[in-house]
């Protein structure tokens, strides 16, 4: 039976997955931004649709081998939350340290089709396969796989992460676009510390909790 709490807390955690699987700004993140700056908000975010579609297979990929492995996985929830939670926190402080600027490409005056942007920002993010261990620490941390889930709540909760992608990609274009004049490689940079920042502070809120024993279940 299918429970209105148990779908709201599917979507929720799917959602933030999403947007913290998106938000740091590596090669693709990058790319949106630039497309923004110099083809149209547009472009940036069919770029940013293309790099949602290759997350979302690693996602599914990721679930599923954890699903093999569910009853493991609920014995030794505590520990994976705590795994999940410094993965995730490692994340946040190499996010904050890395600098973006480096991924930056020639720009192109060739806008090229959508298409063509859409593909290639999928085939740069299905490029970097490591992203599986960020869909790990954050499944550990979440509780996102159980091995009572009804196909209806998975296949929910893999919506809600392409959902709180797209937000994301949706949201940085058009915050780009709108402050474009004013944007410029430091502006990149800063953004990259602030988000590795929230992704830090969110990874020791979760660490806190897991230690004080507040388990954040799939059907909280």
């Amino acid at each position: 039976m299918i429970h209105i709490d148990t779908i709201l807390g599917i979507l929720w955690k799917g959602f933030i997955i999403g947007v913290i699987v998106s938000a740091p700004l590596g090669p693709v993140g990058v790319l949106c931004i630039q497309r923004t700056l110099n083809k149209g908000r547009w472009y940036g975010f069919v770029t940013g649709i293309g790099a949602a579609l290759s997350d979302i297979i690693y996602a599914v990929l990721t679930g599923y081998g954890m699903s093999i492995i569910a009853d493991w996985v609920s014995r030794n929830e505590f520990y994976l939350q705590l795994l999940g939670s410094v993965m995730l926190l490692a994340f946040g402080i190499y996010t904050f340290r890395s600098n973006p600027v480096r991924s930056i490409r020639p720009t192109s005056t060739n806008k090229g089709t959508y298409l063509h942007n859409f593909v290639t920002a999928f085939i740069v993010t299905l490029s970097n396969p490591l992203i599986i261990f960020l869909f790990i620490g954050l499944y550990a941390r979440f509780a996102f796989v159980d091995e009572n889930v009804l196909l209806f709540e998975a296949v929910t909760g893999y919506l809600s992460i392409v959902l709180g992608a797209l937000a994301w990609w949706f949201g940085i274009t058009y915050f780009v676009n709108k402050v474009r004049r004013q944007f410029n490689l430091r502006g990149i940079w800063i953004l990259n510390r602030i988000i590795g920042t929230i992704v830090a502070v969110v990874a020791v809120l979760a660490l806190v909790f897991t230690l004080m024993g507040e388990s954040i279940s799939l059907n909280s």
